[in-house]
């Protein structure tokens, strides 16, 4: 009896202390210094931090908080660190950070090839690389794949279209292309904005964003590229290239561009919100800054085509970094942020357009047809537009050359292709600058 009693008393104060070794694995430090907060299966998740350093232009800083939040609460043992910083000084506030052994976590980056050393590599986080990259319109790849390697995630793209004041087009009584079976040549749009004028009462046909970067897009159009598709040699003074330039020298001599933009300082969407202007080529992002037109209807068609359709991608990406101790976690994060549907949100309550292929017609409160249009010319775009703007430790040496030889092309100074032999040497010598 008394053997039986001792043996009872044994089994109890054996549970007592297998009770209490469970609760205590509870209690371990954490890499942030908290506690567990915590498990999967038998396993503990310690509580992380993820400095996230951010910029804003608009109303999707108070988007990405909401979505931050309901991460968080998904997963308890993450504290999402969103670091605010104008987007002037992002560049200089990463290189200090990194260069002081205190990487953040991740940031929002437009700029991903000036950080690809130091980016973590997604790759073996995200599952097969084929298979996150097929999430993704194509002509956005050279963006963030390098060496084969995943620097970033896409979060959202900008694409160059047109805009266009339907009150002038209809007064005139020229249709526009309503689908991209039926979009104009070049010389049909050229004819169409000449209409424009003659009946409609534009006073001028086009303007045109006193940029290399919109500029270029003709120059896809016509099959030309500023790079050759290697990176190892200047294409921008390729036949084609030579021809585009020399269209686009037209255009402002027919009087349809006014020379006011490119040759002057007249602000191209003040011309365009006088309601004397029938197309602005532009961006996107010119959809939110059109909202409140009143004075005039106005809409988005698609861009004309020579030898192939093309936009010019640009957009933001979230990057991760080496060296943080956190990387799972914000590989897990990131995976979570460009996920169809929370990219989805992202992008339709911050008025973007989103880069997964399965997100191109997005239920926006406003323009939801005029942005299926921007992502459709997307969806069209060379490749060879990423590989040359993704290439951000060339082209800003010669980016302002090439804006400045343009304008002595049109300004009749040099031809077209003395215009750009001049700007594919200067690209010749950034690109063998970089390769020493």
């Amino acid at each position: 009896m008394m053997k039986s009693a001792k043996s009872a008393m044994l089994l109890s104060l054996a549970a007592v202390l297998t009770f209490g070794t469970v609760a205590c694995s509870n209690g371990g430090s954490t890499q942030s210094g908290g506690k567990d907060a915590g498990t999967t299966g038998s396993a503990a998740k310690k509580d992380v931090t993820l400095d996230y350093l951010w910029f804003t232009d608009g109303i999707e800083g108070e988007v990405m908080k909401a979505i931050t939040a309901d991460y968080q609460k998904q997963n308890p043992h993450v504290k999402i660190n969103l670091i605010e910083v104008p987007f002037k000084d992002l560049g200089t506030k990463l290189k200090t950070m990194i260069s002081g052994g205190k990487p953040p976590a991740l940031a929002r980056m437009t700029d991903t090839g000036q950080f690809a050393n130091q980016a973590l590599d997604l790759t073996p986080y995200v599952g097969s690389a084929d298979s996150f990259t097929s999430q993704f319109i194509d002509s956005i790849k050279p963006y963030y794949v390098v060496d084969n390697k995943i620097i970033a995630a896409p979060m959202d793209v900008t694409a160059n279209g047109i805009i266009y004041n339907k009150t002038l087009f209809d007064k005139a009584g020229v249709k526009v292309p309503t689908s991209k079976d039926n979009i104009w040549s070049w010389d049909e749009f050229a004819a169409s904005l000449k209409q424009v004028m003659d009946k409609g009462g534009a006073k001028s046909g086009l303007v045109w964003d006193f940029t290399p970067h919109r500029w270029s897009t003709m120059l896809y159009q016509f099959g030309g590229s500023m790079i050759s598709a290697d990176g190892k040699k200047a294409a921008i003074n390729s036949p084609e290239g030579v021809q585009a330039l020399e269209y686009f020298v037209k255009l402002h001599k027919d009087g349809i561009i006014p020379q006011s933009v490119w040759l002057g300082s007249e602000n191209p969407n003040n011309l365009f919100r006088s309601g004397t202007v029938a197309v602005h080529w532009a961006g996107n992002w010119m959809l939110s800054n059109y909202k409140d037109i009143n004075t005039f209807e106005w809409g988005v068609t698609y861009m004309p085509k020579q030898k192939i359709r093309s936009s010019v991608p640009g957009g933001k990406y979230v990057m991760a970094f080496k060296g943080t101790g956190v990387e799972k976690e914000t590989a897990e994060f990131i995976k979570y942020l460009s996920s169809k549907e929370v990219n989805a949100r992202y992008n339709k309550d911050s008025l973007f357009i989103s880069p997964r292929k399965d997100s191109a017609k997005l239920d926006y409160a406003f323009g939801k047809e005029m942005f299926e249009v921007f992502a459709d010319e997307l969806a069209n775009t060379t490749p060879l537009a990423a590989n040359d703007w993704s290439r951000q430790d060339i082209v800003p040496k010669f980016s302002t050359d090439l804006r400045n030889n343009i304008v002595e092309a049109i300004s009749g100074k040099v031809t077209a292709k003395d215009a750009l032999d001049k700007t594919a040497k200067l690209i010749d010598k950034a690109i063998g600058e970089q390769a020493k």
